[in-house]
């Protein structure tokens, strides 16, 4: 009988070692140089992988061949930060100006390190494969759906795919693990407004950009209470609006960025020609022209019923029923999706909230270190159930 709890525990050490010197070199996605470089040198210290690097120009895939027939799980980690300045005040604080690990990808690379490492040990009681994904990109524009462009769920063909991410939303310690759809399609889009600008004592000279902007805007959010289906949940958000660099003038244009998202596909794929006429209508009323450019996201990222079953049994193994919560979908999007729209997949959430924490996406943001052998043990107790030697 393996002690999985006892050797993932003996990795402590190593697990906060990875995860501290992986916060202190934070890069933007397809621009994770030196974090791919630490990745795949760690890998190769693993003497039962087969590593390959520049996948989709910075990715990295790690394969454990067992030598026995049987199914391949892929088990993925994102690598990309984010354009913050940390705050956190750690020892291991980012060490690249207005970047920071403030979405946990960190921790996510540092427990599929540790699970290779284990996994690549118990070789012996496994069958099939196991690859170990290292992406880049996820924030946007994406890396995974270029990692599977260049082959990466073949040779051995992939079966199972598994991912985790941490969540401040959920108790520490716990395990957050829902069946159907649990993050939403995501898309962004830029509008450029164009009209006439001027002095602003004469407004009747020129056409405002600025106030054009400000009505596409309140146009924009009615679109979901006012197009949509309202039993299907959307959002529309404006994030970004750049105009004017004069209080007496009035723009001549103004420069809009924004995002969509929805659980529902058939309006994830159909919000461009939803969102255009609100635009044009609003501008030609006013007498302004513009640029819409939407660019399509990543699909809605959905658990395959089956894995979820699968992998809920091992959690409980490893956390106890009473520490697994079912947690609400997210319009958080994640492109994960893609590998899961081509086996079976299941992504789940690690728990790391306490009073007062600092949630995803802020330059705050931090959790307990300790809670990534919980990570660590869910994955090496669902591959082992799911790819053991008898399976």
């Amino acid at each position: 009988m393996i002690d999985i709890h006892h050797i993932v525990k003996e990795t402590k050490e190593l697990a906060i070692s990875l995860r501290q010197a992986l916060h202190k070199i934070p890069e933007k996605g397809f621009s994770e140089i030196k974090t791919s470089r630490f990745v795949a040198d760690h890998l190769k210290t693993i003497p039962e992988l087969e590593v390959t690097t520049g996948i989709a120009e910075t990715g990295v895939l790690g394969l454990l061949k067992t030598g026995r027939p049987g199914k391949t799980l892929i088990i993925r980690a994102d690598m990309d930060a984010l354009p913050i300045k940390e705050e956190t005040g750690l020892a291991c604080a980012s060490t690249h100006d207005n970047m920071m690990h403030a979405c946990g990808h960190d921790a996510n690379m540092t427990m599929v390190l540790v699970t290779a490492g284990i996994l690549a040990k118990l070789k012996d009681s496994l069958s099939g494969n196991i690859k170990f994904m290292f992406q880049p990109a996820e924030e946007f524009p994406g890396g995974a759906k270029p990692m599977i462009e260049a082959g990466i769920l073949e040779n051995p063909h992939v079966d199972y795919s598994v991912a985790c991410h941490l969540w401040p939303s959920l108790p520490a310690g716990t395990l957050g693990l829902k069946s159907g759809i649990l993050m939403s399609a995501a898309s962004l889009f830029d509008i450029e407004i164009t009209g006439k600008g001027g002095h602003g004592a004469m407004p009747h000279m020129c056409v405002d950009a600025l106030d054009t902007a400000g009505q596409v805007v309140n146009a924009l959010q009615r679109v979901v209470s006012r197009k949509l289906n309202p039993m299907s949940p959307s959002v529309v958000t404006v994030g970004s609006f750049h105009s004017g660099t004069a209080p007496n003038a009035i723009p001549e244009k103004a420069l809009l960025s924004g995002t969509t998202r929805t659980f529902d596909r058939h309006i994830w794929n159909s919000y461009a020609e939803i969102l255009e006429p609100v635009i044009q209508g609003v501008c030609q009323s006013m007498g302004a022209s513009y640029d819409f450019k939407f660019m399509p996201g990543y699909p809605p990222l959905e658990n395959n019923p089956d894995m979820v079953e699968k992998l809920k049994s091992s959690m409980i193994k490893v956390v106890g029923e009473e520490w697994i919560r079912e947690p609400e979908s997210t319009m958080g999007g994640e492109d994960m999706a893609y590998v899961f729209e081509r086996s079976k997949g299941c992504y789940f959430f690690l728990g790391t909230g306490f009073e007062g924490c600092a949630p995803l996406h802020n330059s705050k943001f931090n959790f307990d270190e300790s809670l990534l052998l919980i990570g660590v043990e869910t994955f090496v107790q669902f591959a082992l159930d799911l790819l053991g030697k008898n399976k």
